[in-house]
């Protein structure tokens, strides 16, 4: 198994390549931040006026492009040329992103329902990636401006449950922003490379990370500098901005504004209504009620009473689908009733970890008072740079070594449409994986490979990441041609698949790039699914591979009868005829033990034939050689 191991400088390439400042970067749903390790301590860099989160909100006018807080000043009156919270649409398509289209403010420019994202905002039609790269390009020129000179490379984090496409998506935006991205990083990762460094803590630890847009749940083990992750989960879709939708649903059921308003009017308000449930979220975090007030279109005010225990009976279900996620995580790291294993702390991140409820919830869940003493805002962006550091050969914490892992299986479809996982779910990361595939028809002249993600049985019930073909093979019996498969993952989690024909040397590769990704629901319901079905998932797995190698049989023997019928003594053919209809007539059923018999049955009664035909095969291949040529050729 691979692993990241920090070298001596010299000894990396990226370090020979960012000698010089690096910073590392969290580039969240509602706010983002950079940091740097100054004086061998991580900080967070501040603009010129001391603030240190910058909104992640995009204004698009016809004065210009504004980020942060100019843009965010704007969202009221120009809702549909100002973006927010777009970390939700990274690596998403329109029919993929069509439940969070449905309560935003925006539009959306024309194309197919499987096309990317793109905002019709300003007069423009811009993607995720674009104004997620405006965000980027501010934090650059930022920590450019505090650091005193043009970085040389940065650490970008990422949720852990964020799949290939967002990830490359966050990739592509670091470098539309002007950016050499060292590395992406899992948000909980470096949340925990904070924790650790900075407290010098050792042990099991959750990571509970609850952000504006999205929610993630590691299992990490910290023990003399390695940083090694046991199990992770989440939901790309869930946050605080749920919280904030909740209290303005009902805000917006007592104006009487239909969901579907869309007008200009309507989008404006539901911005203002947006922005007062986030303001009343905030105040409720300290005070026990506070009033939501919202100045109306028409000059009256809408005032309305909103009190701790109503706002904790509203967020409820949304903090409730954390749950699942969590529990999980913690029966994959093996830790639970019956173990060895338990937790030494749980560490908040997130600012909507602030939430009196949200530390309850957590409290009660993992049975232990969460830690938070770092600022649950600052954590992931102060851990990033600790990393950027490192790989830009810095001189702090050089003997840190992380072990991430990967979310779910990755595998190719055999025949019969089953999947065979190259890459278990929770394995670290980076790391590759071999195995070796064999034709099953003759004359068989390419390979058809078929990557899929997922941890059911059959490839339709899995996702399907990239599709990609090894052609021109000689044509050779079936079983004759090898084709050798490696998956590599590498550090940022994103897969590249390589297949190479032994005897030929023909090869073929592919960067995996799904088009736009997994949506949350896809995600949970993937490893719901997998527990929910496993014990039919793996009855239907034998059931097909078994009637494929019925197939295989019944075709070779047939050819062998009507090949070699001379070799065939007494009631020879009649027996060997019996059992293959009595293998079709197996295959045919639901029972996978009935068709195995049945192949066992069909061997048996040919096994005299088949010895037979071996014999003049090799007596064929001796005829008129001498001693010498068939000891080399054997």
């Amino acid at each position: 198994m691979s692993l990241l191991q920090i070298s001596e400088p010299g000894q990396s390439p990226i370090k020979e390549a960012c000698k010089g400042r690096a910073v590392g970067i969290d580039l969240g749903t509602t706010n983002s931040l950079v940091a740097a390790v100054r004086d061998g301590r991580p900080v967070v860099l501040a603009d010129d006026a001391g603030r240190a989160l910058l909104p992640s909100v995009v204004h698009y006018g016809a004065d210009g492009v504004m980020v942060g807080a100019a843009a965010l000043a704007r969202a009221a009156e120009a809702p549909t040329d100002t973006i927010a919270s777009v970390k939700r649409f990274m690596g998403r398509g329109m029919r993929d992103a069509e439940v969070t289209r449905k309560v935003t403010p925006y539009q959306f420019a024309g194309g197919e329902a499987d096309g990317v994202v793109r905002f019709a905002a300003g007069g423009r039609a811009v993607t995720p990636v674009e104004v997620s790269a405006e965000i980027l390009r501010v934090l650059r020129e930022r920590a450019e401006r505090e650091l005193g000179g043009e970085l040389e490379g940065a650490v970008i984090t990422v949720p852990a449950y964020f799949d290939d496409a967002q990830r490359q998506a966050t990739k592509d935006a670091g470098r539309l922003a002007g950016l050499e991205v060292l590395r992406l990083l899992n948000e909980p990762t470096a949340a925990a490379l904070a924790y650790g460094l900075d407290k010098q803590s050792e042990g099991m630890f959750a990571v509970y990370d609850l952000g504006g847009g999205t929610f993630d749940i590691s299992i990490l083990k910290l023990e003399g500098g390695v940083f090694e992750v046991k199990a992770t989960g989440g939901d790309s879709a869930l946050g605080g901005d749920d919280f904030d939708r909740a209290i303005a649903e009902v805000v917006l059921r007592e104006l009487g504004l239909a969901e579907g308003a869309r007008d200009a009017a309507g989008r404006s308000l539901l911005r203002r209504v947006m922005a007062a449930a986030r303001a009343a979220k905030e105040r409720l975090t300290t005070e026990p009620a506070t009033e939501l007030v919202l100045p109306l279109p028409s000059g009256e005010v809408f005032r309305h009473l909103l009190t701790r225990a109503a706002m904790e009976a509203l967020i409820a279900p949304v903090l409730e689908r954390t749950g699942p996620a969590c529990r999980r995580a913690l029966k994959d790291a093996g830790i639970g009733p019956g173990t060895d294993q338990k937790l030494d702390g749980v560490i908040l991140v997130g600012g909507s970890t602030r939430t009196p409820a949200v530390r309850a919830y957590v409290e009660r869940l993992f049975g232990l008072t969460p830690l938070a003493d770092i600022d649950p805002d600052e954590v992931v962006a102060l851990g990033a740079s600790i990393q950027a550091e490192i790989l830009a050969g810095g001189t702090a914490n050089r003997d840190v070594l992380l072990l991430d892992v990967i979310p779910l299986s990755l595998g190719l479809e055999m025949m019969g449409g089953v999947v065979e996982k190259i890459i278990p779910r929770n394995s670290t990361i980076p790391t590759a994986a071999q195995q070796t595939f064999t034709t099953f028809a003759d004359k068989q002249t390419g390979f058809d490979v078929h990557v899929v993600q997922g941890e059911r049985e059959l490839a339709d019930q899995c996702r399907s990441l990239a599709r990609f073909q090894l052609k021109g093979l000689p044509p050779m019996p079936a079983g004759m041609a090898r084709m050798e498969v490696t998956f590599l993952v590498d550090a940022d989690g994103i897969l590249r698949v390589l297949a190479k024909e032994d005897v030929t040397g023909q090869q073929a590769s592919i960067e995996v790039k799904p088009s736009y990704g997994l949506t949350d629901e896809q995600i949970e319901q993937m490893l719901l699914d997998s527990f929910e079905h496993a014990e039919d998932d793996v009855k239907t797995r034998l059931l097909v591979s078994e009637r494929v190698e019925a197939e295989g049989i019944l075709a070779a023997t047939r050819a062998a009868l009507e090949r070699d019928p001379d070799l065939l003594e007494g009631d020879e053919r009649g027996e060997i005829e019996r059992a293959l209809v009595a293998l079709e007539s197996a295959k045919a059923g639901q029972d996978h033990r009935a068709i195995h018999e049945r192949v066992e049955a069909l061997d048996l009664a040919s096994k005299e034939f088949a010895a037979r035909r071996m014999n003049r095969a090799m007596e064929r291949g001796m005829s008129g050689r001498r001693l010498e040529e068939v000891e080399q050729k054997l």
